[in-house]
C-alpha cells in the first residue's frame, strides 16, 4: 500500500505538468488518430477484399506441330524455337530449353492449355532431315510419338488502363524456395511481425548511424505490398506514417500467406517500354521464357534480388549488377540453409540465364493482328478485351511470318532506285485448311496505320483469269483445256458511246490456240472472247459467292478491271488451293479464359467441295503458268521441285504487279505497286513473283503433285475439232479431262498424212506445246 500511495502522490505532483500534454495525445488520438484510422482501415479492407489482379489479354500464335512428314528445316526450327523463348542452353532439359547434335534437336517442351485441349510437357527428341520431320519421340518415355505441339508463342498483349503486364498466381504453386528465399532476403521475420518489425528498424538505425548514411532498409513484406497498392513513392514522414499504419491494419484483418500471396503477384520486377512486369511469374517469363515452377534455384534467385531495385540491376542492361546482386540472394540462400554451400557454390557459377528479348509483346504483328480483331469483335469487345485474362491463340505461323517479311523486303530492294517509292503486302495461308499463316501489310513490317493486306483496294490484272477459265470448264460438254480459244482482236462499244480496243500485252493476237496456252501466257484476246461465250453474269455470279459484290459486270471484268484487296484475292485463290472448297480465311483457332477453359473456338468444317473436276482442271493449268508461262521462272531455278501452280497479274500501265501461288500445303499472295498508283513499271512477273520465290526459298513446304488430280485422265486431243487423237498426229495435245467425258474413240492421222503428202498441211502442222511467251503478264 506504501508503493501505491508513492505512486499517487507522485502522479499528484506531477499533474500540473502532465495534463496539457495528456489532454492533447488524448485528443489527438480520439479526434484525428483513432478516426483516420477507421478510415484507413476501411480504405485498406475494401481495396484488399476487392483485390482483382489486372492479368492482360494475351495473344499467342499458333503452337509448332511437329510430326514425321511435316515440313520443315534447321533454320526454320530454330526461329520457331526462339519466338517461343526457347533458350539453347546445349542440354535441352529444362522446360523452355533445347539443344542441338547433328540433325537431331533435343527439346523440352513447356506445355500449354489451348483451345484444342493442349498438351502436357514433354521432353522430345527430334530429328530432321531432307526438309522434313524424320522422327519425333518422348525422351522421357523412350516412345516414338505420332505428333507433339510446343507452346506457341506470344505475339501480341492487349494491356487495360494500366500497362502492366501480370500472371496471377496462387501461393501454393510457387515454389517454396523462393517463398523461403523471398523471405529470407527481405524479411526474415515475416511470420511474427505485425506488419511493421520494431526490431529491423532499430537494427536499421544502428547501421545508417554507424555509416552515416543509409545503408539498410527496415521495410517488411506488408509495408512494400502497402506501398505498391496503396501509396506513392514519396520519401516523406507522412507517407511513411501511413505505410506502417496501414501495414498494422493490414496484417490484423489477414493471414500471412494471403499477404504473401498479393505480394508475389503485385512484387514490380521490370519495364519494357511504357509496360510494366509485376509478380514473380510475369518475372519468369519476362526474364527466362519460362513458368515459375521451371526455374532453377539461381534464376529465382535473381528475380528475388531485383525486387531491391529492378532498374538499376536490369539484368539485360547492367548484367554485372545482376550477377553481383544474384550471387549475394545466393549467399543468403547458403547461410539460412535453403541451400548447401556447395549447391550454392554451383549456382553462382552458372550465366544468367536470361533472354535477349523479354516476352512482352505488345504488338508484334501489326498487319496480321488487325486481322485478328476483325474477326473476333462479333464475339469479343474492346472493354471485354482489355478486362483481360484471356488468351486468344490465332493461327500465325512465327516462322512464315518473319519469312514472308523478308521476302516482300527482299524483292523491294532489289529493285534498286525503282524500289524507294514501290510498297507491297502478302498473305500465306495453310493451302487445305484456310487458315491465316502470315499477314504483312508494307514494306516496313512494325509500320502501324495503312494495312495494304486488307486495305488496298488495287486492280488484279491477269490474277481474275484462272477463275474465267474454271468456270468455263465447269461444263466439259463444251470445254476442255485443249478447246480452241479465238485470239483475234476485239473492238466492242460500250454504254457511253466508245469504243473498247483491248489488245495483248505483246500487241499481238495469236489467232486460234488452246485454251491452256491462253491461260499459260495470259493472252488477254483469247479470255475475253471465252468469257463472253460463258456469260458475264455467269462469272460475276461466280465472284459474288465469295462476297464480291461491289464488282461491274463488264466485259473488262474479264481481263481483271476489279479492285480488290491481297487478302480478298486470297480468299478467291484458298478456292483452287483447297480443291473446291471455299473455306472462309480465319486468323483465330480459339479463345481461353484465365481457368484454362475454352469460351470460342473457331473452326470450320469443309464440305464435300464444289465443281472439283473443274479446280482440278485449273490447278494443272495453273502449274502449266510455272512450266512455260509467265511464270516460267519458277520451272527453271530451284524451286522447280515444288511443282507449283500460280498466276502472275499486271494492271493496266504497270501500275500494280501481282503474283498468286500454292504448293500442296502453301498458299501465298503478293502485290507490290505504289501508293500513288504511278506507274511502278513491274509485271507482275517482275514484282509479286520475285516476292513469292524469296519466300519458298526459305519456307519449308510439301510439293504440289504433278499428276492430274482424282477424277482426271490425261488424253490426246485434236483442238481443231476436241476429239480424241492419234500422238503421232501434228498438232495433237496432251491435256488432263474429266474422266469419262470424251469418246474413247480416236482419230487417226489418215487424211492429214494425205494432205501432207500433197504439201496442204505443211503450215498447219505446227505444235501447241512449245509456245512462244511474248506477254510477261
Amino acid at each position: 500500500m506504501d508503493a501505491l500511495s508513492r505512486i499517487r502522490s507522485i502522479a499528484r505532483a506531477c499533474w500540473p505538468w502532465l495534463r496539457i500534454p495528456f489532454w492533447v495525445c488524448t485528443g489527438l488520438l480520439f479526434g484525428f488518430l483513432l478516426p483516420y484510422s477507421l478510415i484507413l482501415n476501411q480504405r485498406v479492407q475494401n481495396r484488399f477484399n476487392d483485390l482483382v489482379f489486372a492479368v492482360p489479354t494475351r495473344i499467342y500464335s499458333q503452337p509448332l506441330r511437329l510430326a514425321s512428314g511435316v515440313p520443315m528445316n534447321p533454320s526454320t526450327l530454330e526461329v520457331e524455337l526462339t519466338f517461343s523463348g526457347y533458350v539453347s542452353d546445349g542440354h535441352g532439359d529444362v522446360p523452355g530449353s533445347w539443344a542441338k547434335k547433328g540433325s537431331t534437336y533435343f527439346i523440352s517442351s513447356r506445355g500449354y492449355a489451348g483451345p484444342d485441349g493442349g498438351e502436357l510437357p514433354k521432353h522430345l527428341r527430334v530429328t530432321l532431315g531432307n526438309g522434313i520431320v524424320q522422327s519425333v519421340s518422348d525422351l522421357g518415355s523412350g516412345k516414338a510419338l505420332s505428333e507433339a505441339h510446343l507452346d506457341p508463342a506470344r505475339i501480341a498483349t492487349v494491356y487495360g488502363a494500366k500497362q502492366e503486364d501480370r500472371s496471377y498466381v496462387q501461393l501454393s504453386d510457387v515454389p517454396p524456395l523462393l517463398v523461403a528465399g523471398l523471405q529470407a532476403v527481405e524479411d526474415r521475420d515475416f511470420k511474427h511481425h505485425i506488419g511493421v518489425d520494431f526490431t529491423a528498424i532499430l537494427r536499421a538505425l544502428f547501421a545508417d548511424l554507424r555509416a552515416g548514411h543509409t545503408v539498410q532498409g527496415a521495410s517488411t513484406l506488408t509495408q512494400q505490398l502497402v506501398r505498391n497498392l496503396f501509396l506513392n513513392r514519396e520519401q516523406t514522414m507522412g507517407r511513411k506514417l501511413n505505410e506502417a499504419l496501414m501495414a498494422i491494419l493490414l496484417e490484423m484483418h489477414y493471414s500471412k500467406a494471403r499477404i504473401l500471396e498479393a505480394y508475389v503477384n503485385e512484387v514490380f520486377l521490370g519495364q519494357q517500354g511504357n509496360q510494366a512486369v509485376h509478380g514473380f511469374a510475369a518475372g519468369a517469363e519476362f526474364y527466362f521464357g519460362r513458368r515459375l515452377d521451371y526455374l532453377r534455384p539461381q534464376e529465382m534467385a535473381l528475380l528475388i534480388g531485383l525486387v531491391k531495385g529492378p532498374s538499376q540491376l536490369d539484368p539485360r542492361r547492367y548484367p554485372d549488377r545482376a550477377l553481383a546482386r544474384r550471387n549475394l540472394v545466393l549467399d543468403t540462400f547458403a547461410t539460412t540453409g535453403l541451400l548447401t554451400p556447395e549447391q550454392a557454390r554451383a549456382a553462382k557459377q552458372t550465366p544468367l540465364g536470361v533472354i535477349p528479348d523479354g516476352q512482352l509483346p505488345h504488338n508484334r504483328f501489326p498487319a496480321f493482328m488487325e486481322l485478328v480483331r476483325q474477326q473476333i469483335t462479333n464475339d469479343f469487345d474492346e472493354d471485354t478485351l482489355r478486362q483481360g485474362n484471356l488468351s486468344i491463340f490465332t493461327t500465325l505461323d512465327p516462322a512464315t511470318q518473319l519469312y514472308t517479311e523478308q521476302a516482300l523486303s527482299t524483292a523491294i530492294n532489289n529493285l534498286g532506285k525503282r524500289g524507294e517509292d514501290t510498297q507491297g503486302a502478302g498473305v500465306v495461308t495453310d493451302a487445305k485448311t484456310g487458315s491465316v499463316l502470315a499477314v504483312v501489310g508494307s514494306k516496313f513490317p512494325d509500320e502501324q496505320g495503312f494495312n495494304r493486306a486488307l486495305d488496298a483496294q488495287r486492280p488484279i490484272g491477269s490474277t481474275i483469269k484462272p477463275f474465267v477459265y474454271m468456270v468455263a470448264l465447269t461444263q466439259p460438254d463444251r470445254w476442255n483445256l485443249a478447246t480452241q480459244l479465238d485470239d483475234s482482236p476485239i473492238s466492242m462499244k460500250q454504254p457511253d458511246g466508245s469504243w473498247w480496243t483491248p489488245h495483248n500485252d505483246d500487241n499481238q493476237s495469236h489467232g486460234m490456240v488452246p485454251m491452256v496456252d491462253a491461260l499459260a501466257n495470259s493472252w488477254n484476246l483469247a479470255t475475253i472472247h471465252l468469257g463472253m461465250s460463258v456469260g458475264v453474269p455467269r462469272i460475276k455470279a461466280f465472284l459474288d459467292s465469295f462476297g464480291l459484290t461491289q464488282i461491274q459486270p463488264g466485259p473488262s471484268l474479264l481481263i481483271g478491271a476489279v479492285d480488290l484487296s491481297p487478302l480478298q484475292v486470297t480468299q478467291l485463290y484458298q478456292y483452287i488451293a483447297s480443291d473446291g472448297h471455299a473455306l472462309p480465311l480465319l486468323a483465330v483457332s480459339g479463345v481461353v479464359d484465365g481457368n484454362g477453359r475454352t469460351i470460342k473456338r473457331y473452326e470450320v468444317e469443309a464440305g464435300k467441295g464444289e465443281y472439283q473436276p473443274a479446280v482440278r482442271l485449273m490447278t494443272w493449268a495453273m502449274q502449266q503458268v510455272a512450266t512455260y508461262g509467265t511464270a516460267k521462272s519458277l520451272a527453271e531455278g530451284s524451286l522447280a521441285s515444288l511443282h507449283a501452280a500460280g498466276k502472275t497479274g499486271t494492271s493496266n500501265d504497270l501500275r500494280d504487279s501481282w503474283f498468286a501461288g500454292f504448293t500442296g500445303d502453301r498458299l501465298a499472295v503478293f502485290w507490290m505497286g505504289r501508293d500513288d498508283n504511278k506507274p511502278s513499271h513491274l509485271w507482275g512477273s517482275t514484282g509479286g513473283l520475285r516476292a513469292w520465290q524469296e519466300l519458298f526459298r526459305k519456307l519449308p513446304t510439301l510439293p504440289l503433285s504433278p499428276a492430274p488430280g482424282e477424277g482426271l485422265e490425261m488424253a490426246w486431243i485434236n483442238p481443231a475439232d476436241g476429239r480424241r487423237s492419234d500422238p503421232a498426229c501434228s498438232g495433237a495435245k496432251q491435256v488432263p479431262v474429266i474422266a469419262g467425258t470424251l469418246s474413247t474413240d480416236s482419230e487417226g492421222c489418215f487424211w492429214q498424212k494425205i494432205g501432207n503428202f500433197f504439201g496442204s498441211g505443211q503450215n498447219a502442222a505446227s505444235s501447241s506445246d512449245t509456245p512462244t511467251t511474248n506477254s510477261n503478264q
